[in-house]
């Protein structure tokens, strides 16, 4: 499925100095999603050894690989992965079109 996420250039260039830096034989992120929050689902980002995930969903843009729990599929689809920083913080965050609400802080949303 290769329209499940669309990775933004800030996004891939934050995820190729954590991969640059992570354990040897960490290629790659994880992009799942955990039952938690006050909303009821959050988004959680995991570093990966491609060679170890079988059966899950493969995503390829702007040179890094994102692979996407078959558990969270459906919960994503048609999302976009973006990495923002302003003046207190900086982090990933998704643009998802299967989202009804979120939380007040924005990290746990409700589909």
């Amino acid at each position: 499925m290769n329209n499940l996420i669309s990775i933004t250039t800030n996004a891939a260039d934050q995820i190729k100095r954590i991969l640059s830096q992570a354990s040897d034989g960490m290629d790659s992120v994880i992009v799942g999603i955990d039952k938690s929050g006050c909303s009821g689902y959050s988004y959680k980002l995991d570093l990966g050894k491609s060679s170890n995930l079988q059966n899950y969903e493969i995503i390829k843009m702007n040179g890094v690989t994102v692979f996407i729990d078959p558990k969270a599929t459906m919960f994503l689809v048609g999302s976009i992965m973006d990495y923002q920083t302003d003046k207190l913080s900086s982090r990933f965050v998704f643009e998802n079109p299967n989202e009804k609400s979120t939380c007040g802080c924005g990290e746990s949303f409700n589909i």
